[in-house]
């Protein structure tokens, strides 16, 4: 799950894959037990073909249409717009779907990189990858607001008055009134029907035109909530489901947000003890942890109202840029090279590589272009999801537990209830309970160090929500697990998804 994409402190933040020569048809639909108007979506002829798009040249690519509003699936259609990356076996088991999270991200980029995390090499021997870009994401019906210059202005402007000002809460309204209204305008119809029920829904029919009677999934992040809501809506329908990077789908808009904030305030100090006694040589900082911590929130505050030079021509590194680039290298402990090298710079006066790792957290190309619409979709899913109350007392509540939980984070977090507050659409109803009863055995992954996800999260899906949960614990650093941790979670996962075993307790890898 990426961190809230609209942060009111920080200044805020198709073309379809189709058909070429080479043509191959999938298993026939399964027969289904749907209403008549469901019928044609059920029934529809899956067709690959070679994809349009020289990164996507190891998969095949399709589209299959499902409605654009499930609950008057007469109206109109979308199109759906997915991949596969074939088995490099027999094929055994057939198909399993794969999410990366988000929401906004492309599980057709996903399985098209082919790397551990899309399966491993024994579990690439049995499936073929499926991935999909969920409805509003960037080749299905994708949701669009902003041109990429304006876009830059939202996520790396700066916001006038200082943070938690009245003067910072006006203008961010004004900002996101503007934006709202260029989504809803540029995006059509979509817009209102990019939740996170009706993108399960979409999987259901996924799972019919492939040709299965029960759906094999691989999801992380906000793909484990994607894949927690399908097997809720459709419990009799679930195969073997592994759920990585779990969240739990109780919690509240202002309990993730909290939650999720102390878990990047601790990956930062974890960074930063890490730096100061395992290379100590190398670090930027001296002497503690909490005194690391101390120089580090003086040079943020400084960059909220002076931002610093970079090599990438006229662009300066901005408080927005600045916390962006640094929440992305504490997604991994793979990254902490980066942070390193990042916090050098920048105390030097160069805010480069700060800035790269916020373009690379936001998918922008060094052109000025944006890869993806994740910021837009991420934003139009989770504001139709939850969201947290916007009323002022409210507000200045959850700002005082966020600054409690986040001493550092939280300062940047404080009324980000704005972001939704002009949303067009109401929250969508989520189902009353997540248990899905029936579904058979479901895994859980969750790592004790994960930022993004909270461990707390899977141990509460896996031993409490679901009616079939089964935890599976990596104890490490960054988020999720599967395919960048270690040999004890590939040997779980992969015992699951091919054999159909469920550790007989948690093996604690």
């Amino acid at each position: 799950m990426r961190l809230k994409r609209v942060l009111a402190a920080i200044a805020l933040f198709t073309v379809l894959v189709g058909g070429c020569a080479t043509v191959s048809p999938t298993n026939p639909a399964m027969s289904e037990d749907v209403s008549a108007a469901l019928k044609p979506f059920y029934s529809q002829t899956l067709t690959w073909a070679a994809c349009k798009e020289a990164s996507l040249s190891s998969t095949k690519c399709a589209t299959i249409k499902v409605p654009l509003d499930w609950a008057k699936p007469e109206a109109g259609s979308i199109n759906l717009a997915l991949n596969y990356l074939p088995s490099t076996g027999s094929a055994d088991l057939g198909w399993i779907v794969e999410n990366p999270g988000g929401p906004g991200g492309s599980g057709i980029d996903f399985v098209a990189g082919g790397g551990e995390q899309v399966g491993s090499t024994e579990l690439r021997k049995h499936y073929n990858m499926v991935g999909f870009d969920p409805r509003g994401v960037q080749r299905s019906a994708p949701i669009k607001c902003l041109s990429a210059k304006a876009t830059d202005e939202f996520l790396y402007g700066t916001t006038p008055g200082a943070i938690g000002s009245a003067t910072e809460i006006a203008a961010t309204r004004k900002i996101m009134k503007t934006y709202i209204a260029a989504c809803k305008k540029n995006s059509g119809a979509i817009f209102g029907h990019v939740d996170t029920v009706e993108a399960a829904r979409d999987m259901d029919v996924i799972r019919a035109v492939l040709g299965e009677s029960k759906l094999n999934y691989l999801g992380f992040s906000y793909g484990t909530f994607l894949g927690t809501t399908y097997a809720t809506l459709y419990p009799s329908r679930v195969g073997r489901l592994v759920l990585d990077g779990a969240m739990d789908p109780s919690v509240s808009d202002e309990d993730q947000s909290a939650n999720q904030l102390k878990a990047f305030d601790q990956a930062l100090r974890n960074y930063l003890n890490n730096c100061l006694t395992v290379s100590p040589s190398a670090c930027p900082f001296t002497g503690s942890v909490d005194s690391a911590m101390t120089r580090i929130t003086a040079f943020f505050k400084k960059l909220e109202t002076t931002p610093i030079k970079t090599s990438l021509g006229s662009r300066k590194l901005t408080i927005s840029g600045g916390i962006t680039g640094l929440i992305m290298t504490l997604y991994s402990n793979d990254y902490w090279k980066y942070t390193t090298t990042a916090f050098k710079n920048a105390f030097a006066g160069d805010g480069t590589l700060f800035l790269q790792l916020a373009d690379f957290y936001n998918d922008r190309s060094e052109d000025g272009t944006y890869a993806s619409n994740m910021l837009e979709a991420n934003m139009a899913v989770s504001c139709l999801d939850g969201r947290s109350n916007p009323s002022a007392a409210a507000m200045k509540a959850q700002n005082a537990r966020l600054i409690k939980l986040s001493a550092f984070f939280g300062r940047y977090w404080q009324n980000g209830a704005l972001g939704c507050e002009q949303w067009p659409y109401p929250v969508i109803a989520h189902p009353s309970s997540y248990a899905a009863a029936g579904s058979g055995p479901i895994l859980v992954v969750g790592t004790t160090g994960d930022p993004a996800t909270p461990y707390w999260q899977a141990q509460n899906l896996a031993n409490k929500i679901l009616a079939d949960g089964h935890l599976v614990t990596f104890n490490g650093e960054g988020h999720t697990a599967y395919g960048r941790s270690n040999e004890c979670v590939v040997t779980a996962v992969d015992n699951y998804l091919i054999k159909g075993i469920v550790p007989a307790k948690d093996p604690n890898c």
